[in-house]
């Protein structure tokens, strides 16, 4: 298994757009082979030292695959296409962290 993290920086304003479209999205990504958990987050402002944020314009994406077999198949799936076709006007940023359980 292995987890990824994604964070996805929106231009201001437009995060409530760009999560209707990915709730749109989750269904269909939870129906792939080898897709464990897939879900978007944001922030909470709770108010510790050590935490970044709250980042108005960050939606945090937290993943579980199988395999990077299956991580890879999921970025070449067709809905994925049109998921990015539709949010690429609103997404300024995107990185990725690949994890496994250690």
């Amino acid at each position: 298994m292995i987890h990824v993290i994604a964070t996805i920086e929106v231009a201001e304003g437009t995060r409530d757009k760009f999560l209707e479209h990915f709730h749109n999205l989750v269904p269909l990504v939870l129906e792939e082979d080898g897709c464990i958990s897939y879900g978007p987050a944001i922030d909470v402002d709770a108010k510790l030292d050590v935490q970044i944020g709250p980042r108005d314009n960050v939606v945090t994406v937290v993943e579980a695959w199988e395999s990077v077999e299956a991580l890879h198949a999921h970025l070449a799936a067709p809905h994925m296409d049109d998921y990015r076709e539709k949010v690429k006007d609103i997404v300024t940023d995107t990185k990725i962290q690949v994890l496994s359980p250690a």
